[in-house]
């Protein structure tokens, strides 16, 4: 949790850090979420099986016969957007939260190859 003590003297010093992208909210909104985490430790055990709850505990899988897009959102990573909202996270907007969905592999949409 090192993340979540950071101070305004860590702020400054990532603003000046050429290695990463120095959008300042954004850098805020980073330090925020790690604080945000602490209650999901508490209440679930971590940030993993907080997230694994909303998917009871298995990926969803949809494979699409079709090349049909894949969904930028869904009804469920809205509902987790807004439940991360509500506990205090930024940046969790319903696109971003299925985009991470998919990248731990919570939501599998991959195209069935067969």
């Amino acid at each position: 949790m090192k993340i979540a003590r950071y101070g305004d003297a860590d702020v400054a010093r990532l603003m000046n850090d050429a290695s990463i992208v120095r959008n300042r909210l954004k850098i805020l909104s980073a330090i925020d979420n790690a604080r945000a985490v602490a209650p999901l430790i508490d209440e679930f055990g971590g940030l993993g099986p907080y997230l694994w709850s909303w998917v009871g505990g298995e990926p969803i899988v949809r494979r699409r016969s079709d090349r049909s897009p894949i969904p930028a959102r869904t009804e469920l990573s809205d509902a987790l957007s807004k439940d991360l909202i509500a506990r205090g996270f930024k940046f969790v907007g319903s696109t971003i939260v299925y985009a991470y969905m998919q990248a731990v592999g919570l939501a599998d949409d991959h195209a069935d190859e067969r």
